[in-house]
């Protein structure tokens, strides 16, 4: 049996790169016929998001591989502290499983309690997968570039908005830190998903979104414009389209 909850992370970083290499560890740490049911995979953002989308991809082949069902529960909210107190307070059985994103670490400084422990109350089994976000805004906006957007930016002071899949997520900071570094003001609208923000994002009823090459289908079918991609230089999955390169290199 596990003392402590399984946890699975998916970060935000500069190449995608799925690995199931956590199996031997599960394997490792478990009695020989584990496992004999059904284990739930949480996911704390709504469906439809990049965590939602690896999260069944990793499922689907765990379920071969298992030879048991592994099924998805999407509990988002609350920056995803729903999804996490769930997992938290489970049985320690290896059952419950957390698809944890940079939120799990980050929520501790932005929440002045926390009903579970990031540290004490998860183990970590697997990084998951690492990827690039892409900075997208609406048709509506007239700007092309991130230069035109700082510009607008300045020039209309707290009229934009900043749209995240809940507080703390990696789209939220990554918005926080283009504020900080070109010194503009956007008012921050969390969801409890990406699937959620991108429903705003589309016809301008949010102004700007940090979000995963998942989206680069929206922007060549034209119903975003893309930006600029995050990291030391351009993805080689953006097109021409994309306008600007290492957003955030120094």
């Amino acid at each position: 049996m596990l003392t402590r909850r399984r946890l699975i992370a998916l970060s935000a970083g500069s190449a995608l790169a799925l690995s199931l290499s956590g199996r031997a560890a599960w394997v490792q740490t478990q009695s020989l016929d584990w496992p004999n049911r059904v284990v739930r995979f949480i996911v704390p953002f709504a469906a439809g998001g990049p965590t939602d989308v690896v999260a069944r991809v990793v499922t689907e082949q765990l379920s071969k591989i298992w030879g048991q069902q592994a099924v998805i529960e999407n509990r988002g909210g609350a920056g995803t502290n729903i999804g996490n107190e769930m997992v938290a307070r489970s049985d320690p059985d290896g059952y419950t499983v957390l698809f944890a994103t940079a939120s799990l670490a980050v929520n501790r400084s932005l929440y002045r309690s926390l009903s579970y422990d990031p540290i004490a109350d998860f183990a970590a089994v697997s990084l998951v997968s690492r990827f690039s976000l892409f900075m997208f805004v609406p048709n509506s906006l007239p700007t092309k570039s991130v230069m035109e957007f700082v510009a607008y930016a300045k020039a209309h002071p707290g009229k934009l908005t900043l749209a995240s899949p809940g507080s703390g997520s990696t789209p939220h900071l990554a918005g926080e830190l283009l504020k900080q570094m070109a010194g503009i003001e956007m008012t921050h609208v969390p969801y409890r998903g990406a699937s959620p923000a991108l429903n705003d994002l589309i016809p301008g009823r949010v102004d700007c979104y940090f979000g995963s090459g998942a989206l680069l289908e929206n922007m060549r079918s034209g119903q975003l414009r893309g930006l600029a991609v995050t990291g030391a230089k351009r993805d080689p999955v953006a097109t021409s389209r994309l306008h600007g390169g290492g957003l955030f290199a120094r």
